[in-house]
């Protein structure tokens, strides 16, 4: 007969995730099978998700993120595994300062389950905030930026952030949004952004760029990213200089664009990696429903690889990048595509 799970503080050992360090949890182990050998592992039902510690997020969203993962776990082992990756999702949401996970026996009139209590910790004020002044070499230019964030605002892990950046000479943007990692029965992220960017290419080009746009983010997962893009733009030409084609896209035009993204990411570091590739592959296409505004279909690529040389960590960075802009229209071997857009 299998040995059941014991409530009793001398015979009771549980497994929790505080501060790192791991306790044995009791679970019942399997009879031999006739004619067969003993099985090795436990087995085990989780009978219920106990939360904690949520003062303002929405205990239904923590369980949608994590009790199916842990309760699909039927050996001890696989309980272990999926309680690591529940705490590792439940991290990645960015709202909380801590997040511990423990399992424990379950009643003792159902032998071989386990409950499973999550305890998190909300932090004590939820709004965050960076400045700092950056250069860039390449354009010369400098520019002083700024962003604060508030974190959990409605209950839903949403997290809404304002930022400023200001380009001496160049550019400058304001801009809102916020982001949502998943809303009701919609599994994946969602995220909104409003903003306004206002940059100046006289140096360039012989024109200053004006955007007021709306983006939204409909589809992220590991691999695809699908967003739309509405935007109203203004090109105008303060000196009068600009060349012919530019002064022919002068005055207002409307962009509603769908981008999607295809990304693979196989590198042992996104800051310095020392081996492996990554490939990204975006697709956008512009005029959506307005037929005046600005028709196009741009389509990039872009590969890096890091090739080790085995000797003091030491490792060869490359990468290449490609694109075309197509303008969508009759006769479109003979028009041009939009300059802010090339």
């Amino acid at each position: 007969m299998a040995k059941s799970l014991r409530r009793s503080t001398s015979t009771r050992r549980r497994r929790s995730w505080t501060s790192g360090r791991l306790r044995p949890l009791s679970g019942r182990r399997c009879s031999p099978c006739s004619g067969g050998s003993p099985r090795t592992w436990w087995l085990i039902r989780v009978h219920d998700v106990i939360i904690r510690g949520n003062a303002k997020m929405r205990e239904e969203l923590i369980e949608a993120e994590v009790a199916d993962l842990l309760r699909s776990a039927t050996t001890v082992q696989d309980l272990l595994s999926a309680a690591a990756d529940a705490s590792a999702r439940l991290c990645g949401l960015d709202v909380f300062e801590a997040v511990n996970i423990t399992l424990d026996a379950g009643p003792p009139e159902l032998p071989g389950t386990a409950n499973v209590v999550i305890e998190v910790i909300e932090p004590a004020i939820p709004i965050s905030g960076n400045a700092g002044v950056f250069s860039k070499p390449e354009a010369k230019a400098w520019s002083l930026e700024g962003a604060v964030k508030w974190k959990n605002l409605a209950g839903y892990a949403d997290i809404w952030d304002a930022s400023v950046a200001y380009g001496w000479d160049q550019t400058t943007e304001v801009g809102i949004g916020v982001s949502l990692p998943r809303f009701k029965s919609i599994p994946t992220p969602l995220m909104a952004r409003a903003s306004l960017l206002s940059q100046d290419w006289m140096k360039f080009s012989s024109y200053k760029e004006r955007l007021l746009g709306l983006s939204f983010g409909l589809l992220s997962t590991r691999h695809h990213d699908l967003s739309y893009n509405l935007t109203w733009r203004t090109l105008t030409d303060p000196s009068r200089l600009a060349s012919t084609s530019i002064r022919r896209q002068l005055g207002h035009n409307l962009l509603s664009a769908l981008k999607y993204t295809y990304k693979i990411d196989r590198r042992d570091s996104h800051i310095r990696p020392t081996k492996g590739y990554a490939f990204l592959s975006s697709s956008q296409v512009g005029g959506l429903w307005d037929n005046k505004g600005l028709n196009f279909f741009r389509q990039e690529f872009d590969v890096r690889a890091a090739v080790p040389f085995g000797l003091w960590n030491a490792a060869l960075n490359v990468g290449v990048g490609a694109g075309v802009v197509l303008p969508l229209a009759k006769g479109f071997m003979n028009s041009s595509t939009p300059v802010t857009d090339r």
